[in-house]
């Protein structure tokens, strides 16, 4: 059993005591005294040459302070791309402006054309409307392999046209690869979409830019999932404010999901006004304007193919993907369909040889980056989904045939420069089966047969790359920035602990299962332990929360850190105690020295510390305080296999999900409670784009799914009360803590699940239907099964 509280214990969240009281502090609760507010013109039209944009009637309306326009910022910079793809040729991806207001041309509908900055949000949105736009609409481009024919509307006048990269991974293996084929006794191929996605979390994004004169300090408050890097992308890049005087501060955020990582451009604005007009700047998106201006996810089409051996086993695996970037470059938009998808289409099989080519498209839609998972759930949902084809085809057990190919021994390295350190997809599998019950499948189905239902059963199994690692690499792979993480652990006088971390919550519980992690280290009460999050003025460095990194880097720091703060105390302990350093144990709260009844309390130690009466200070300073910073040495990689049962209403097509069984490798788990509930919301968001989410444009580049009267998202009714286990767990090797990251898993493995459960629950009816395209609307599956 874990200590009272520990790692180990499923401790009740802490900080859900405020959020269900309704005593939470998000952005938009912050009003700065003095605070102007700003509406934001955006384009109605997709893409189109501005001619003039005149102010005049919007500026001498009441209220207004300012009307800006793309002609302020021509001397500020662009939002930034935070990394930089290299194509299969050599040569950098195509990488364009991004003003921070529209520039010469709009590029998609939502881009920001001028900025009212007013007494009121409501003066602010009526000289919005004042102002006159004169824009010659051009044609728009919303089709990515459209975009790529000769004479396609190019969405940038200075690129040479709409493909960003053409990368290939791992070139050297092109020709090996063609050559498996050509020898292949059995080839699946498979052509799907990966349909777009509207993160939509709970809270819209807010910004307020604050500007003291006095001092010349700039505050930003937003909604972020990393404060750290949008102070650094923001402060050095965008409007040149050195780091020292720029604050930024992520209080507590709604969700994110992804959507929250990047810089965006109203917060860019927000911090330039409030200098210009001497005024602190507010804006709150409304949901509307969150459909058009958040960064959309996934969004991509690919053919996949798998070549097998006489005996079925695989030998060679190849993908051609489309990728939509939409209109610019988001802040880690080139690395979601290579460095996160490609390096991850070897799953959890032992395929000798892998080829992955992605072309990513320039688009008249709204930018397009990572949303929960952010490449894993394509490489997972195209890689299961082909191998359930091909079991089909071959006329074999899909579990069967994945069972067969299993990587089982470790560490294995991938075809595509991965390694996986530890793993056991047998056990996993064997799990699946015993918690699904497998076994009571036919009689389930054959009682929804007696009810009229189609009933279908669809297995898979994922593996994903989490905490991305290390610096090092990551740097020769594009990436602008540093994937360490860093935590000041600071000990209080009567014992309490302090934690800083540069990690951000935002729903994941850090403020309770970071403190379990000190309290089992020092053996304390965890309720002795605070965090302290989302403040770059009180946090160290750190790059923020995303790809299931919190734990495994941001907690790998916390432990870092105290491990320094533990080994101090001993020293003090030693010379409270007179005794050797090195005979110093702590266990329990108590340091004691090693054979003897001698002991002294961790609260002792700790005032101790601070009142230096009993130990040399020229051999130990007064104070106790640290700061770790975690940069691992590779990624972790939680895996797992998934199952879902469905029924299918023969008459409408209208898909029901019956049962859904998890059977996931965390490695150690800190808080079972919360891992349970991140399982859950994955798979609740995993289940929606299987089922119901999809961002549909026309071909004239207008959002049609802009509201929820479009746009389905899941409700409590669309999904069933999960199975979840965690039990198969292989500690990861190369982080102290030995876990490797949950938050994404459950968005990752239930797409294909659900897609095999219906094409199964088809194929077993005698229709002839071999894949389906996401969402699984009723009309797409009654069309499917009457063709």
């Amino acid at each position: 059993m874990p200590a009272d509280g520990g790692i180990g214990a499923p401790n009740k969240r802490r900080e859900d005591v405020r959020f269900l009281t309704g005593k939470g502090r998000y952005t938009d609760d912050i009003n700065v005294s003095g605070q102007a507010y700003v509406w934001f013109l955006r384009s109605n039209v997709a893409h189109g040459r501005i001619n003039s944009v005149d102010t005049a009637a919007a500026q001498a309306m009441p209220g207004v302070i300012r009307v800006f326009t793309g002609a302020d910022f021509e001397a500020v910079g662009g939002i930034p791309c935070g990394w930089q793809v290299t194509d299969r040729h050599g040569e950098p991806m195509q990488e364009p402006a991004h003003p921070v207001l529209a520039q010469g041309k709009v590029r998609h509908v939502g881009d920001p054309i001028a900025a009212v900055v007013a007494e009121t949000v409501e003066q602010a949105r009526d000289a919005a409307e004042a102002i006159e736009a004169d824009i010659d609409e051009l044609p728009a481009v919303v089709d990515m392999k459209a975009a790529l024919e000769p004479g396609a509307p190019k969405v940038h006048d200075d690129l040479t046209g709409n493909l960003c990269y053409d990368w290939g991974f791992v070139e050297e293996n092109r020709e090996a690869v063609a050559k498996a084929f050509d020898a292949a006794a059995h080839v699946t191929t498979l052509e799907l979409k990966n349909n777009r996605l509207i993160a939509n979390a709970m809270e819209p994004r807010v910004a307020i830019g604050e500007y003291n004169s006095a001092t010349g300090d700039h505050t930003l408050y937003t909604t972020s999932q990393n404060p750290h890097v949008i102070r650094l992308l923001m402060g050095a890049f965008v409007l040149g404010i050195p780091e020292h005087k720029l604050r930024v501060v992520a209080p507590d955020v709604g969700g994110g999901f992804g959507s929250k990582i990047f810089h965006y451009a109203e917060e860019a604005f927000c911090t330039f006004a409030a200098k210009e007009v001497n005024r602190p700047v507010k804006w709150t998106a409304t949901r509307s304007e969150a459909f058009i201006t958040d960064a959309h996810g996934r969004d991509h089409v690919t053919k996949i193919e798998l070549a097998l051996d006489a005996d079925n086993n695989f030998t060679a695996l190849r993908t051609e993907t489309y990728a939509n970037m939409g209109a610019y470059l988001s802040t880690f938009a080139p690395s979601v369909p290579t460095w996160l998808h490609g390096t991850l289409m070897a799953g959890n099989y032992r395929t000798p040889l892998i080829y992955v080519n992605v072309k990513a498209v320039f688009t008249n839609t709204v930018p397009v980056d990572a949303y929960r998972g952010a490449g894993r759930p394509e490489a997972t949902f195209q890689l299961e989904r082909v191998i359930d084809k091909a079991a089909r085809e071959l006329g074999v057990d899909p579990i069967a045939l994945r069972r067969q190919n299993f990587i089982t021994e470790f560490p294995y390295a991938t075809p595509v420069a991965v390694e996986y350190d530890t793993g056991d997809y047998v056990a996993t599998m064997d799990k699946l089966e015993e918690i699904a019950d497998l076994a009571g499948f036919e009689a389930r189905r054959a009682e929804s047969a007696a009810n009229g239902k189609l009933r279908g059963l669809g297995v898979n199994c994922y593996i994903e790359a989490c905490g991305i690692a290390p610096s090092h690499l990551v740097g020769q792979l594009g990436a602008r920035a540093g994937l360490y993480e860093s935590a000041t652990v600071r000990v209080n006088a009567t014992g309490g602990l302090v934690v800083m971390t540069g990690s951000h919550s935002h729903g994941q519980g850090h403020e309770t299962a970071f403190p379990q992690v000190v309290a089992e280290m020092i053996g304390i009460d965890p309720n002795m332990v605070e965090i302290v999050h989302g403040d770059t003025a009180n946090t160290p460095m750190g790059m923020g929360t995303y790809g299931s990194r919190s734990l495994a880097v941001g907690g790998s720091a916390i432990v870092r850190a105290t491990e320094k703060i533990i080994n101090k105390a001993k020293k003090i302990a030693a010379h409270l105690m007179e005794a050797s350093e090195g005979d110093i144990e702590l266990r329990d709260g108590q340091f004691s020295v090693a054979g003897t009844d001698k002991s002294v309390a961790w609260g002792d130690v700790t005032l101790a510390a601070y009142v230096p009466h009993n130990y040399p200070l020229e051999e130990i300073e007064p104070g106790l305080e640290e700061t770790a910073f975690y940069d691992p040495n590779n990624f972790t990689f939680p895996a797992g296999a998934y199952a879902c049962e469905v029924e299918v209403d023969p008459d409408t097509g209208k898909v029901t999900i019956e049962r859904f069984a998890a059977a996931d490798d965390f490695g150690n788990i800190v808080n079972p409670m919360i891992v349970d509930g991140q399982v859950h919301g994955g798979l609740g968001q995993g289940i929606g784009q299987a089922l119901l989410e999809q961002a549909v444009y026309d071909e004239d580049g207008q959002l049609i799914t802009g509201s929820y009267m479009d746009y389905a998202m899941p409700r409590a009714d669309d999904v069933p009360s999960y199975v979840v286990d965690h039990s198969c767990a292989t500690p990861c090797t190369h982080n102290p803590l030995g876990v490797k990251g949950c938050g994404e898993a459950g968005a990752i493995g239930s797409p294909p699940a659900v897609v095999n459960a219906v094409v199964d629950a088809l194929q077993r009816a005698g229709k002839d239907v071999t894949h389906i395209d996401m969402p699984l609307s009723p009309s797409r599956v009654w069309q499917a099964m009457n063709p």
